[in-house]
């Protein structure tokens, strides 16, 4: 399972990193909330672990954006305020769950595992990247006001791109989190499902939001030239 730690005490960062790497866990660390809320979007985490108090972009507006942008990674914060409204601001404000410091480790290795566990997409359901618009509990995709017959593969690769919207993704990525395979014979099979998706959802529009970044991969936007 694949978890990104945003924390910028060295002492707590270092302690849940050894503990998830000995269960088998793939550790990425950030030490403040600028290159947490980069990581997140850039990465593929199952869930974050995000502290409050951090330099720069503290917790709340990391999580903050991440929802802002579609991204519905399961957030655990992690905070040595225990009060209600501590509490309550941080799961309306889109974390998923919250734990108190000083904390157990075990108690923080079974609330992990309880998020990785929940259907994906439960915390954002409506999707919208400039006119396209993506309900990803009724599973139906509109741009333009048009409703966009898709595919389940397709609506598979789309969501993941808008998840990830404005970050370049590779073939690798697609080929893993999409078909679930591992990327060598998939390469042509990527191309072929994203030029079915450009012919839906770019090809009847002037803007389009579908990228090539040669030799890399791609990249949904609405701003990139």
């Amino acid at each position: 399972m694949r978890v990104l730690l945003v924390e910028d005490d060295p002492r707590v960062s270092s302690f849940v990193e050894r503990g998830l790497a000995q269960l088998g866990f793939l550790v990425d660390i950030a030490a403040d909330g600028a290159r947490g809320l980069e990581r997140a979007l850039s990465g593929t985490p199952e869930v974050v672990i995000l502290d409050l108090m951090l330099p720069g972009i503290d917790g709340h507006a990391v999580v903050a954006e991440l929802r802002r942008r579609g991204r519905s990674v399961p957030v655990l914060v992690l905070s040595a305020c225990d009060g209600v409204g501590d509490r309550v601001r941080a799961l309306d404000g889109g974390a998923d769950d919250f734990l108190v410091k000083p904390f157990s480790f075990d108690e923080l290795v079974a609330r992990v595992r309880a998020l990785a566990r929940r259907p994906k997409g439960i915390t954002a359901s409506l999707v919208q990247v400039g006119d396209l618009c993506m309900d990803l509990a009724k599973r139906s995709v509109e741009r333009g006001g048009r409703s966009l017959p898709l595919t389940a593969k397709e609506f598979a690769l789309l969501e993941f791109l808008v998840r990830h919207k404005d970050a370049v993704v590779t073939r690798t990525m697609i080929a893993e989190q999409v078909w679930g395979q591992h990327f060598g014979s998939f390469s042509n099979v990527i191309d072929v499902y994203i030029r079915y998706l450009r012919a839906k959802v770019d090809d009847p529009s002037e803007v389009k939001l579908i990228h090539t970044v040669r030799g890399v991969g791609y990249v949904l936007s609405e701003t990139r030239a």
